[in-house]
């Protein structure tokens, strides 16, 4: 959807960095640690240099280990996303140079492009599913979710894996938990029924 897509980007640019931290937070529900404190910005800028494509400056980036280790699994989402501008629509080249949408994930999973990346993303529907439980489940509450609830969301995950990623299951399973059945009062240490 576009608006994700201008989210993730700035206003001059895409950023496969932002799109990839997206794609692992909010559909993955697996976010990247924040970057350790000292870190420069891209230099997107060279003077007297060539120009470099995003994907080259973000290769020389990830050159640093200390890098590497967070950003070799953030970019090559967002790389997959490249084919989409910053207000989410289709191109094929930058500045008169093709996009190149492949990527490569640490367990050597390869993909090109978006149509590539989702099948990718649906191979791991497990980890979105947890995803989406728990969001789900912490809308239904009305509430952040707290440590004890994680129990709930693991049991409706494998409920809703083993009834074939049926949506009537991933509802059902929220609506006949513990956490959303029994609401600790605020005012007593007991949990009374609703």
């Amino acid at each position: 959807m576009s608006a994700e897509l201008a989210v993730s980007s700035y206003p001059h640019r895409t950023s496969p960095v932002l799109r990839g931290k997206w794609v692992l937070e909010n559909l993955l529900g697996t976010p990247p640690p924040a970057p350790p404190p000292g870190v420069p910005p891209l230099n997107e800028k060279r003077d007297g240099a060539s120009p470099q494509t995003l994907r080259e400056i973000l290769e020389k980036h990830r050159e640093d280990t200390t890098c590497a280790t967070c950003h070799d699994h953030i970019d090559p989402l967002g790389f997959g996303l490249e084919n989409f501008d910053v207000l989410g629509r289709w191109r094929s080249e930058v500045d008169g140079r093709p996009i190149d949408a492949a990527g490569q994930l640490s367990d050597g999973t390869e993909f090109n492009g978006p149509d590539e990346l989702r099948q990718v993303l649906l191979d791991r529907k497990d980890l979105f599913v947890r995803n989406l439980t728990a969001k789900l489940m912490g809308f239904a509450l009305g509430r952040g979710l707290l440590p004890a609830d994680y129990c709930a969301v693991d049991e409706i995950a494998d409920d809703v894996r083993e009834q074939d990623y049926q949506a009537h299951s991933l509802i059902l399973g929220i609506v006949n938990s513990v956490p959303f059945r029994y609401k600790q009062d605020g005012t007593h240490d007991a949990i009374r029924q609703e």
